[in-house]
């Protein structure tokens, strides 16, 4: 008779020793599975590793884990031939404080009360979220591909400070619109409004980027950002002109497609920035008074 290429949760927690409650409190904390509707169902990372669903006329549908499971079942057995933090930082020489700095600019891992936990994104990208056998304190890990990513080469080349604009962006993004417009904080903006709402951001002492390039392969940059809550802020003013129209329907589908918390702003909530700001930014876990 040949052996099973798959085994039950609980058939798993047999062969590890384990009982069956044992092995779904840990494949719960190591982020394999979850529990919606009384239901046990894979997260993204239990498919990425090779869990399945099966149906039973007896049992339903139940997840099974491949055999190779038996002998490696933790998250860090899994992972051993992804990157760490450190390792990943070596590559670009840099220290893994300033590597997690990155990913975390990027909306790939946040921070916890001790570590770090990968974020919905963070998994997108093929990573995977391990813990330190003696400390418990949680990390990510990387895939190697993760090396030419370039929202990730991008970001490093800018804390390195060898980030370039190629001429033909120069031309489309830089001399098209005028940044003529001086924030209180030294940004050159391209419209009074933008002003107004990077002024703002400054006397409310939110920190914020203008400008930045969203974390993705697409070639995108929002208004404003700011790293705190991960929050992107857009200003549309250009309501009657149906070639901004498109672009602005195109970015919000961008917005949409990688999840990322998006503030809209027009020209009516300029003029009242005290009442709306506040609000919105709150939503996202953003104090401004």
């Amino acid at each position: 008779m040949s052996k099973p290429e798959f085994l039950s949760t609980s058939a798993l927690a047999k062969q590890l020793g384990l009982s069956s409650k044992e092995l779904f409190s840990k494949f719960t904390k190591d982020q394999l599975i979850e529990k919606l509707d009384d239901q046990w169902c894979l997260t993204n990372l239990g498919s990425k590793i090779g869990g399945e669903y099966k149906e039973s006329k007896q049992y339903g549908r139940y997840i099974v884990w491949p055999v190779s499971m038996a002998n490696a079942p933790t998250i860090e057995k899994q992972a051993e031939t992804r990157l760490t933090a450190r390792a990943l930082g070596a590559k670009f020489d840099l220290s893994s404080t300033k590597m997690n700095s990155i990913l975390s600019e990027l909306g790939w891992i946040k921070k916890d009360i001790k570590g770090w936990r990968i974020t919905e994104q963070g998994l997108k990208q093929g990573g995977i979220q391990d813990e330190d056998i003696k400390s418990g304190i949680p990390f990510a890990r990387w895939p190697e591909t993760i090396i030419s990513n370039r929202a990730l080469l991008s970001s490093i080349e800018e804390v390195k400070g060898e980030s370039k604009v190629s001429p033909k962006k120069k031309v489309e993004f830089r001399e098209k619109f005028k940044a003529e417009h001086r924030a209180t904080d030294g940004h050159f903006v391209r419209s009074k409004a933008e002003m107004l709402i990077d002024n703002w951001l400054y006397m409310a002492e939110i920190i914020h980027a203008y400008e930045r390039k969203l974390p993705i392969e697409e070639d995108v940059y929002c208004d404003f950002y700011i790293p705190t809550g991960k929050v992107y802020i857009e200003y549309w003013g250009y309501e009657n002109d149906a070639k901004y129209l498109k672009r602005k329907k195109d970015k919000i589908e961008i917005y949409e497609k990688y999840g990322f918390n998006l503030i809209e702003l027009n020209d009516q909530d300029v003029l009242n920035l005290d009442d709306i700001l506040p609000r919105l930014l709150l939503k996202f876990g953003i104090q401004s008074y």
